[in-house]
C-alpha cells in the first residue's frame, strides 16, 4: 500500500459516520437509502461519505437499475491492518523489553534487603535532623 492510498484510508476511517457505515457493509451489500436510514444526516451528505470510502477504495459502488448498491472493499482495511500491525510488534517488543527490566529491578530490591524503591524515595523526603549535641 503506497503512501498516498494509506493516507486516503486513514482520512476515511477518520470519521465516525464512516466508520458506521463500514461496520453495516460488513454484514453485507446495502443500497445507499440503506446506509443513510441510521443517520440523521441528509441523502446527499450520506453520497459525500460514500464518495470519501469510494476514493479510499473501501467501498465499491455499482448501479443496477434504479438501485444503488454498495460493497465492502476489505482488502484495503486489510492492507491498513497489516500496516499497523507492523507497529504493534515494534511496541510489543518494547513492552517486553520494559518488563523485564522491571522484573529486574523488582528482584535486585528483593536481594538488596526489601525496601522498595517508594520507601527509599520517601526516606529521602524526611528532614535531615542535626544529630551534634549542643
Amino acid at each position: 500500500m503506497n503512501d498516498n492510498q494509506l493516507d486516503m484510508t486513514f482520512n476515511a476511517l477518520a470519521d465516525p459516520t464512516r466508520r458506521a457505515i463500514l461496520v453495516r457493509l460488513a454484514q453485507g451489500v446495502a443500497s445507499v437509502g440503506e446506509l443513510a436510514a441510521p443517520f440523521e444526516v441528509s441523502l446527499p451528505a450520506i453520497s459525500r461519505h460514500l464518495k470519501v470510502l469510494e476514493g479510499a477504495n473501501l467501498i465499491r459502488r455499482e448501479t443496477d437499475a434504479q438501485w444503488r448498491r454498495c460493497h465492502l472493499e476489505a482488502q484495503t482495511l486489510k492492507q491498513a491492518s497489516d500496516w499497523i500491525f507492523q507497529y504493534h510488534e515494534f511496541w510489543e517488543d518494547r513492552f517486553d523489553a520494559f518488563s523485564d527490566y522491571l522484573d529486574e529491578l523488582k528482584n535486585n530490591e528483593t536481594k538488596s534487603g526489601g525496601a522498595s524503591a517508594k520507601e527509599t524515595k520517601m526516606e529521602n523526603l524526611q528532614p535531615q535532623t542535626d544529630k551534634r549535641k549542643t
